[in-house]
């Protein structure tokens, strides 16, 4: 089976430091898969490779088996990469639903034309429900708890209908009821939407991803899946610095 999303020896130099060190990653399609690590380990660097925010110094990135290292960020995402930031960029001014027209509009042709906005707002129902948000779209953005913008950014990512989607830290700032909605968020998104994610709330991540990536130092410490990474002494030691029986997770 072809990856929906796959890096190839990906590298990438700052000077000497090696930020991110031949990583290979492959992400089956319909897949929630985690990139953990501790502190510098080289997250945020490789999705932003992956996205095209950064150039690779070696190294392919492919979508769906297409190579898309030299594309410009624009056209990975007409391509089909999707991605949510840490920290949610929305128009706080306007309501919930205002925020998801403006980019269901972006993936077409603005017009006047009756039928054409009526689908628009279809789509924007849509797009709110899904997210858990059907009946919070006549709020203002900047009205909405922290949890329900989360939400929100993720409805604004899935109006451009990604094939991949990276979340960088959504559980960021939640509370744990707010978390548990994310989880059930990210389960419910359709299976023709693969994501890649960034979380440190490894409780969020055991319990969600079907396949797990440790950074360390920017190289792959060990992919597997949630049993195989929970199991590893290599991965306890990353996270420590040694061998010691200290929990990382409930």
């Amino acid at each position: 089976m072809t990856p929906a999303l796959a890096c190839h020896a990906v590298t990438r130099t700052f000077g000497a430091l090696r930020a991110v060190d031949a990583v290979d990653l492959a992400v089956r399609p319909g897949a929630r898969h985690a990139l953990i690590g501790p502190n510098g380990a080289g997250k945020t660097t490789l999705f932003r490779l992956i996205t095209g925010l950064l150039r690779v110094s070696d190294g392919q990135v492919e979508l769906g088996g297409r190579d898309i290292t030299r594309l410009s960020e624009v056209r990975r995402a007409r391509l089909g990469i999707g991605q949510t930031l840490q920290h949610a960029s929305l128009f706080g001014s306007m309501t919930a639903a205002e925020n998801v027209a403006l980019a269901v509009r972006r993936q077409g042709t603005v017009s006047p034309v009756p039928r054409r906005e009526r689908a628009t707002w279809a789509r924007v129902d849509e797009l709110l429900a899904l997210v858990g948000l059907a009946d919070r779209g006549g709020a203002a953005a900047a009205r909405l708890s922290h949890g329900e913008r989360k939400q929100l950014e993720v409805a604004l990512a899935l109006a451009c209908r990604p094939s991949v989607l990276l979340m960088d830290e959504p559980a960021a700032g939640m509370s744990t009821a707010e978390r548990a909605r994310l989880v059930d968020l990210m389960r419910g998104l359709p299976e023709s939407v693969t994501v890649l994610f960034v979380e440190h709330d490894l409780d969020l991540v055991f319990d969600l991803a079907t396949g797990v990536t440790v950074l360390s130092l920017g190289r792959v410490l060990l992919t597997g899946t949630p049993d195989q990474v929970r199991a590893s002494t290599e991965v306890r030691e990353a996270y420590l610095g040694a061998a010691r029986d200290e929990p990382l997770w409930r």
